[in-house]
């Protein structure tokens, strides 16, 4: 196996985001949802237009994880205005981490969050931040093993059912223990 490459997503790999997110994002959740809320969920958030505008915004920026020409994962990463919350000072959100479950707990997921810091450092930001589902216990274990810590909620919306995502928050450049 070659090793993993991230590079950042242009608009000539929209339908590959497309594509990508449809999946991971069933692959993740449709177990736990209605059909229903997951197909409009997705057909409202990851469709070419929504996210050709998403990849244009100056304030976020998509990353892919390819190993063997096969695209395995992804990252997107928002500051400014672009942040699905206010937040004050200067902050970057990881609004999305995917993995294709086949590939999931092969380092991927830490590999993507290790650029989302590096990428944080290089813009000189100190607090990088993200929601995750309450019912995502993997995740919010894995966000914990990386640092962040809990400090609030919000509503995210999938489909017409109002779920609860868990806010967590870690400095950048603070050693792990």
């Amino acid at each position: 196996m070659n090793a993993l490459v991230i590079s950042q997503v242009d608009a000539s790999r929209l339908d590959a985001l497309s594509a990508l997110s449809q999946h991971t994002f069933l692959e993740t959740f449709a177990d736990a949802n209605t059909s229903a809320d997951m197909a409009r969920y997705l057909a409202e958030n990851f469709n070419g237009e929504r996210l050709a505008a998403e990849l244009h915004d100056p304030g976020s920026t998509f990353f892919f994880a390819e190993q063997d020409g096969l695209v395995i994962g992804y990252l997107k990463l928002n500051t400014g205005s672009a942040q699905t919350e206010p937040m004050a000072g200067d902050s970057m959100e990881v609004e999305r981490i995917y993995v294709v479950r086949a590939r999931q707990g092969e380092g991927v997921g830490q590999a993507l969050l290790d650029h989302a810091m590096a990428q944080a450092r290089q813009q000189g930001i100190h607090e990088m931040w993200l929601g995750v589902w309450e019912h995502n216990p993997r995740a919010i274990a894995f966000y914990r093993r990386n640092g962040f810590e809990e400090f609030g909620d919000h509503v995210f919306m999938l489909g017409k059912d109002e779920q609860r995502d868990v806010l967590m928050r870690r400095r950048v450049g603070d050693d792990l223990i």
